[in-house]
This record gives C-alpha cells, sequence and structure tokens, in this order.
C-alpha cells in the first residue's frame, strides 16, 4: 500500500499506483540479486523480460555490454521529437546488513544506491507510457550499466547511443534519503561535482629506522604532503568557487618491520569540483606542490591525476521544464528548485555532455533513514509510483498530443 504521507497529483500517479505491488516485487527481486557493472546479466533478462510485458515497440539491448533500450511510441510521432529517460541498474561491493526477506543473496554485493528502486520506476514508466501513449513523439528509455565507478554512460555513448536514438533531451532522478518522500529537487546549474582520482607516488631512499640520518624517508614526504594539499582549497580557489581534495588512502613500508623505512609510498585520494578552471588549478597545485615538498627532502614524487566523471550540471531550460513537470505532480510547496548540489559525482554527467537535460532527486527518506552506501540502506518502495510518474510526465509533458 502506499504510505498516506505519500500524495501526488496526476492520471500517470494514479495509474501507475494501480500496479503499485508489482513495482515492488520487481524491485525486491533485483536488490535480492545485486549484480556490479557490466556484470548486469540477471538484471538486463528481467528488465528485457518486464519491457515486453510492457508491450514496448523495441527493445535493444547490449548497448555499452549489459545496457537495455525500450522504445515506445506515442499516439502520434508528427512532432518528431525524441525524449531520453535513463535509470542505472547496478550494485555496489560491499556487504549488505539488512535481515529483510530481500536483503542481498550475493556475498559481497549489495543494492546500497538505490539502482534498483530507480530501474523499477522507469519500468512502471514503460508500463504506462505504453498503455497510454498519450504523447506525440518517441520515448526512449534508457537502463544503464556500471554506474557504480565503471562510466556504464560513457560506454552506452561510445557504443552509439545517441546516434541510435538521437534524443532531443534526457532526463535521470536519483533518490535522496535526506528528503522526505513526495518531494524532488532540482536546480538549473550544477547537481553533483566532477570526481577525480589522485595518485601520488613518493621515491625515497629506504634504510634502517635505526640509522635514519642515512635514508630519505618516503613516509616523512608523504606526511607534508598530506598536510600541504589542504592550503591548495583554502589558499588557492575563491570562496565563492567550491572543491575538496580528499587523500584517503597511503600505502608504505611493512607493518610487521618496524624498523624498516621503506622506498616507496603512495597516496591515494579524490577531487571534486564543479569548474572545468578550479579543475586545472587544483591538478596544477597538486603537481606543483607534490614535486617542490619532495625535493626539499631529497626525494621525488610522481602525481597521476585520472578524470573519472565530469560534473553533473543540469541545462538551465530543460531544468526548469523538469522541475514545472515535478510541481504539476507534488505541488509548488513539494518542490526545492535551488537544490544544494552534492559533492559526490554521477556518470549521467557524459549524457549530459552529450544532450541538453536534467538530473532529479527524488525524496525518498527523511529524519533517521539511512544515507547512500550504507550497509542498512534500503530503497523505500512507498515512492515507487511517483518516480514512476515522474519519468512518464516528462516524456508526456516534452511531446504533448495537439488537439
Amino acid at each position: 500500500m502506499l504510505s498516506p504521507r505519500l500524495k501526488a497529483n496526476g492520471r500517470a500517479f494514479a495509474h501507475i499506483a494501480a500496479f503499485h505491488p508489482e513495482l515492488v516485487a520487481l524491485r525486491r527481486d533485483l536488490h535480492a540479486h545485486p549484480e556490479l557493472g557490466f556484470e548486469e546479466v540477471y538484471t538486463s533478462g528481467r528488465v528485457r523480460e518486464a519491457l515486453k510485458l510492457c508491450g514496448v515497440d523495441e527493445i535493444h539491448d547490449g548497448i555499452g555490454k549489459t545496457g537495455v533500450v525500450a522504445v515506445i511510441r506515442g499516439q502520434k510521432c508528427a512532432s518528431g521529437k525524441m525524449i531520453g529517460l535513463r535509470a542505472d541498474m547496478d550494485a555496489l561491493t560491499m556487504a549488505e546488513s539488512n535481515d529483510f526477506p530481500w536483503r542481498s543473496t550475493r556475498q559481497g554485493m549489495m543494492h546500497g544506491c538505490g539502482h534498483d528502486g530507480h530501474t523499477a520506476m522507469l519500468v512502471g514508466a514503460a508500463r504506462y507510457l505504453a498503455e497510454t501513449r498519450n504523447f506525440d513523439g518517441t520515448a526512449v528509455l534508457i537502463f544503464q550499466p556500471g554506474e557504480e565507478g565503471f562510466a556504464g554512460a560513457k560506454a552506452m555513448i561510445d557504443d552509439g547511443l545517441f546516434e541510435r536514438f538521437p534524443v532531443q533531451a534526457v532526463y535521470a532522478m536519483h533518490n535522496w534519503p535526506a528528503m522526505k518522500p513526495g518531494t524532488v529537487g532540482i536546480n538549473s546549474g550544477p547537481m553533483m561535482a566532477a570526481a577525480d582520482r589522485v595518485t601520488i607516488e613518493i621515491t625515497g631512499k629506504g634504510g634502517h629506522g635505526a640509522h635514519a640520518y642515512l635514508t630519505i624517508d618516503p613516509v616523512l614526504v608523504a606526511a607534508h604532503i598530506i598536510t600541504a594539499v589542504q592550503s591548495i582549497v583554502s589558499r588557492n580557489v575563491k570562496p565563492i568557487d567550491n572543491a575538496v581534495v580528499s587523500l584517503c588512502a597511503m600505502n608504505a613500508g611493512d607493518l610487521g618491520a618496524m624498523s624498516v623505512v621503506p622506498g616507496k609510498a603512495t597516496l591515494v585520494g579524490t577531487v571534486r569540483t564543479f569548474n572545468p578552471d578550479v579543475q586545472e588549478l587544483v591538478e596544477r597545485r597538486l603537481q606543483e606542490l607534490c614535486s617542490a615538498i619532495a625535493l626539499g627532502f631529497g626525494a621525488s614524487a610522481a602525481v597521476t591525476f585520472d578524470r573519472i566523471y565530469p560534473a553533473t550540471i543540469n541545462t538551465p531550460d530543460e531544468a526548469i521544464f523538469a522541475g514545472d513537470v515535478a510541481e504539476s505532480i507534488v505541488g509548488a510547496g513539494n518542490l526545492v528548485r535551488n537544490m544544494e548540489p552534492s559533492m559526490g559525482a554521477e556518470d549521467f554527467s557524459f549524457m549530459l555532455q552529450a544532450k541538453p537535460g536534467a538530473y532529479l532527486r527524488l525524496g525518498q527518506g527523511g529524519e533517521g533513514s539511512c544515507f547512500l552506501h550504507n550497509s542498512r540502506y534500503d530503497f523505500n518502495d512507498d515512492v515507487l509510483p511517483l518516480g514512476s510518474a515522474l519519468h512518464a510526465s516528462l516524456a508526456e509533458q516534452a511531446m504533448p498530443l495537439q488537439p
């Protein structure tokens, strides 16, 4: 049953609410059978099976390895419009701590980010759109693999996604436990940060810890680098800009060798930015600081800066449109149009680099809820019809039937 706290307007929501139990069953089955990026064989199979039952016009699989695309044509296609809707399918490498019946059956894998819910919501939209076809154009539903660090969106694009399905705009949404059910958040600019991986390899001269004066200690160099790089944001980036530099892991020496100074040390971390100019600045300062600090100790430092995901930036017109669609469903009081960006990352950014579009947040938690990537996280099934209705309404209102 729907939660009494969850209220929504519109024909799409009322229609989809009628098959809410079936969406819950699909979502929980996917939760029990999590799969990692590009390994979503069971998941994509369940999606294909569900899409056939929905009566979509075309199903294309194997796009970006395990990606699936459904095509649904409206009552008319005279407008020539084509709108994309995207959901991610993969799970995380983490152990689940929940004990409900639909908990993960696969050791070390868990749907800890709600992609099971995202997939079920897009299937719900597919069923509604195929049953009603209340639009003039073509809806393209994109079930994407490998969002969690595998750049599955880029893989689908590189595999010809937008050449085969030349959408004019593309939309996606992500559940957000920090917002209560029945609410939606969006803004007209950055929604998620760029994610870059930094690897700093420090080379010194190993030796006996009792005779450290004969060594060039890379652990000492690493300690100075760890401290110094924290000055990059505070003393180089404008206060009105945003950036995070976090060195999160260090590997040096052998814990069983208390008196051996190692010859090498490696630091690994992440940089998060929204502005490409700030991204360039941080990369340059990392190179300069690490090299100079290491040189000062007689060591050397090599910095590798890998750009993993670009920033997820909504295009203004599409963000305003998506906000209007959301408002028509949840009401102005449940819509946040100036959503604060997150320093997390999202590979839908690759699609937004290729096409106009917008990324929304769907409230699903509220106070006391587990946040994403928590071992006790679970998607809130109450919001499934709302997410499906929002997907479907984006297509309907972007491609309206003319009288």
